[in-house]
């Protein structure tokens, strides 16, 4: 627990990257059209989003509401987009008609993004078979991250989940960091971090006017407080 934990905010323009970053944001995620629970966004507002911060950025590659892949060839397209503007982190995943894994939609785009880090989003929460997905995935270059709230319905459900998957860190398809988001609360982090989770994703708990307003810098500056004040808790009680 004596990490600096990783925060990443969901950004839908220039004004959210610039108040995320200023609360003290790690990373944003980039996306449009919450209604769909985000969608890839426009290469103009990548590009003007990389121009006004200098943390990380991850790109959401969807183009449709659900978790089928539709047109892979366009979804290829538009990642080239993304990376032309100047994107060099992304978030995929796709799931089949069975609920696994959509595996050759997901290689194919991989092997677009040649190297660039990504994170595996919430489809996990909706797969049929959690550790097969992430067996059969394992492998594939630059998956970094799983974003997940352990359950589809959210954090409060997915607790459990997430604090078993925690605990196999570093087992055959579970190299990969968690980093948790789906209704998350801060009053789940101190179960989350003393189970070794150093990641958190937020979206609607740094817009105090909900998803039609921006992001709050101060918002963003409660949650880096507290997450540094677990840390720093961590750190006293050390012998």
């Amino acid at each position: 627990m004596s990490k600096r934990a990783v925060l990443e905010v969901i950004a839908l323009d220039i004004e959210d990257a610039v108040a995320a970053q200023a609360g003290g944001a790690d990373r944003l995620e980039l996306v449009t059209e919450m209604a769909a629970d985000g969608l890839t966004p426009p290469a103009a507002t990548v590009a003007g989003i990389r121009a006004a911060v200098d943390i990380d950025l991850r790109v959401m590659l969807r183009l449709a509401d659900g978790f089928a892949a539709g047109d892979v060839n366009r979804l290829v397209r538009v990642a080239h987009e993304m990376r032309d503007a100047g994107a060099d982190q992304f978030v995929l995943g796709f799931l089949d008609a069975a609920g696994g894994v959509d595996l050759a939609a997901v290689e194919r785009l991989v092997a677009a993004l040649d190297g660039c880090r990504w994170t595996f989003h919430r489809a996990i929460d909706r797969t049929a078979d959690r550790d097969t997905l992430r067996r059969r995935i394992a492998g594939l270059p630059g998956l970094d991250t799983y974003l997940t709230a352990g359950a589809a319905a959210g954090v409060d459900e997915g607790l459990p989940t997430l604090v078993s998957e925690a605990a196999l860190g570093g087992k055959p398809g579970y190299e990969q960091q968690i980093m948790v988001g789906g209704g998350l609360r801060l009053d789940h982090v101190p179960r989350l971090r003393a189970a070794g989770i150093e990641a958190f994703h937020i979206g609607g708990a740094a817009r105090p006017g909900g998803w039609l307003g921006p992001v709050s810098a101060a918002a963003v500056e409660q949650w880096r407080s507290v997450l540094d004040e677990d840390v720093a808790l961590a750190r006293s009680d050390r012998p």
